[in-house]
């Protein structure tokens, strides 16, 4: 049976006070929108069959989350298992699916989406963990005021230090080097899907993830993000997630399937794969 993700705070990443040290926005304060409100976030996450890890990231989120208004939705493409009533428990607001069959996680990213009521839609994967919510999302709102073009933003993935090997090091390093050249320099967008937060006038906009494309819909949005405004890669916001694809699935044959991936969509708008296999976490003694 696996724990639940533990990350010495102390260790891999600093304080938020020092990490977040160039932010103006220091003093808690929530910036507010153009009519005075409190700028409030929707979380976004997709799930199917997940109750080996939802409640450890659910739970993450609500502990951490008490100065940023926000709320959580939980869009389930037909779960079997205990998903939904986990997710309940954190006071997710649950939208399933009513063709559980053909949703793709781009299909349910919309769904969610659809339903939110938030300035800003942040995309999250079902097995993240973000340390000190609050100074992460008050940092991340604090690039869009300060760039009011700015329609995407995202962040550094790491897989949590106690299941990080090398390779995860050395895969994700790429990743995420890739993503500051093709947001902050090339200005093309791009972005994985582990987290998104976007605009949610700008993801209205263009139209939200195209449903069609079951691998590469990540990136393929964040191009057009780019397109209408601009979009970032932000290093001081790191991400942590469990590292479950590339552990089953291993560096050289994920990282090949994402590039032919990303060629077909870029290409010829649909991914080369029709369908994302599912790896799933197995499940956890407790949440914490």
């Amino acid at each position: 049976i696996m724990k639940p993700p533990q990350i010495n705070q102390a260790t891999s990443r600093p304080d938020p006070s020092s990490l977040f040290a160039e932010s103006r926005r220091s003093n808690g304060a929530v910036p507010e929108n153009e009519a005075g409100r409190r700028r409030m976030i929707s979380i976004i996450i997709p799930t199917r069959n997940e109750e080996g890890i939802i409640g450890t990231t659910l739970s993450s989120l609500v502990a951490g989350l008490a100065v940023t208004p926000y709320e959580i939705i939980v869009t389930d493409g037909g779960s079997s298992d205990r998903t939904v009533a986990i997710a309940r428990q954190y006071g997710a607001t649950i939208v399933t699916d009513p063709r559980p069959e053909r949703q793709t996680i781009a299909r349910g990213r919309n769904l969610g989406a659809a339903a939110a009521k938030g300035d800003f839609l942040v995309f999250l994967d079902a097995d993240i963990t973000i340390l000190h919510p609050d100074a992460f999302f008050q940092e991340a709102l604090a690039q869009f005021t300060d760039r009011p073009n700015l329609t995407g933003l995202t962040g550094r993935l790491r897989v949590v230090p106690e299941s990080e090997t090398k390779a995860d090091y050395a895969g994700y390093g790429y990743i995420n080097l890739l993503n500051v050249v093709l947001n902050n320099f090339l200005r093309l967008g791009g972005a994985a899907g582990e987290f998104q937060m976007i605009r949610t006038e700008a993801f209205r906009q263009v139209g939200g993830y195209r449903e069609h494309i079951a691998a590469g819909e990540d990136y393929e949005l964040f191009g057009r993000l780019a397109r209408i405004g601009r979009t970032l890669m932000h290093w001081p916001l790191i991400v942590f997630h469990t590292g479950r694809r590339p552990h089953k699935v291993g560096w050289p044959k994920l990282m090949s399937t994402w590039i032919l991936n990303g060629i077909w969509v870029f290409l010829f708008q649909r991914s080369y794969h029709g369908e994302w296999k599912e790896v799933r976490s197995e499940a956890v003694k407790s949440c914490s």
